[in-house]
Formats: C-alpha cells, sequence, structure tokens
C-alpha cells in the first residue's frame, strides 16, 4: 500500500474529521500510532505512467480534497491511467472531489453517464461548512454529467459501484467502500 498526496511529505489532516472520530476506539489508535501514513506520504507526481504497478486507487474523504485534488494535474492523470487499465477508482464522503473533474482518454468527465455519490449538500450544510466550500461535491457531481444518488436519511450510508468507479457518499460509508474494493479486484 502507497500513500501519496499532491506535494508529499505531510498531508494535513481534516480537524474536522479527528474530532468527530475521537471518540472511536479503531479511530483514535490508528491516528496515535499510524501517523507516517500521513505524516511521509509520496507526491503524486512520482507515480505518473506507473499505474501498471498497482491494484487500485482509493480517495479518502475529509475537506483536503475539495481545495487541491480536485483541481490536481497528477492525481487526473494517475486516475486516466489507472481507467485506461482497468482498475478501480474508488473514493469516500469528500474523496470524489478528486475524481469529480477528472477525465477518460477521450476528454470526458469520468462521472458522465456514471450512478455515483459522495457527501451530499445537506451533509454539508448540517456541518456547518457550506460556506466555506469552493463548490459543492454534490452539484460538481451533477454538473460534470454524474448521475448523483444519496442514502435514504442524511449521515446514512450509501455507496455505488459503476463500472470501474467507487464512490461513497460520508463517514458512514467508509467499510462499505473497502469492502466493494475488495469485491472489485476479486478477492
Amino acid at each position: 500500500m502507497t500513500f501519496a498526496s499532491p506535494k508529499g511529505g505531510v498531508a494535513p489532516l481534516d480537524q474536522a474529521s479527528v474530532e468527530m472520530f475521537s471518540s472511536d476506539p479503531s479511530s483514535k489508535n490508528f491516528l496515535e500510532n499510524n501517523k507516517a501514513v500521513w505524516e511521509k506520504t509520496e507526491p503524486l507526481s512520482k507515480f505518473a505512467g506507473r499505474a501498471s504497478e498497482f491494484d487500485a486507487l482509493f480517495y479518502p474523504g475529509g475537506h483536503g480534497p475539495m481545495y487541491d485534488l480536485a483541481f490536481d494535474a497528477d492525481s487526473h492523470r494517475l486516475i486516466a491511467d489507472f481507467v485506461a487499465q482497468n482498475k478501480p477508482v474508488a473514493s469516500v464522503c469528500h474523496g470524489p472531489a478528486a475524481i469529480v473533474n477528472a477525465k477518460t482518454a477521450d476528454g470526458e468527465y469520468l462521472v458522465k453517464g456514471k450512478t455515483v455519490t459522495g457527501f451530499s449538500n445537506t451533509e454539508e450544510d448540517q456541518a456547518g461548512y457550506t460556506a466555506e466550500m469552493n463548490f459543492l461535491l454534490e452539484e460538481r457531481l451533477k454538473q460534470n454529467g454524474g448521475n448523483y444518488v444519496l442514502a435514504d436519511a442524511p449521515w446514512g450510508e450509501k455507496v455505488v459501484t459503476d463500472g470501474l468507479v467507487i464512490t461513497g457518499q460520508n463517514p458512514a460509508s467508509a467499510h462499505a467502500v473497502g469492502k466493494a474494493i475488495v469485491k472489485a479486484l476479486g478477492l
């Protein structure tokens, strides 16, 4: 497993997510005992043209992807490489921001015509961050041709697999996204 970020080095943590899961024993243990995961990331540019060395691509949530990965050319090239090689591209919560502007080799948005999900407008509103976002993920997924679907209730689990694209709506969907990746890999 390789951990990367746009520039490499320390990837900032979404403090709202850290606080939200501070009482969860698994999250707390991971945060305290696995700092190298986010403190020693590789730069995405290092992986250009190397999709053949990996099985799948996964983008976690937190608000960060809304500000960097949504517009990162290296990330978009990597996504296109994975899709061209028939490899799953998965994301959860705000992670779909990484794929929302990515295009396939034919120049179309990856999400065009795909059923997808991601952090909803309602959830962003309820979390109190709508005014701080440079765009709303639900809206951008729709604008770029995605068929956006959501859970029956805010904060409910929702995972969608459409071809190679696997998306989860929110933190409640993370475990099921992991299972969907495992299934897509035939494991």
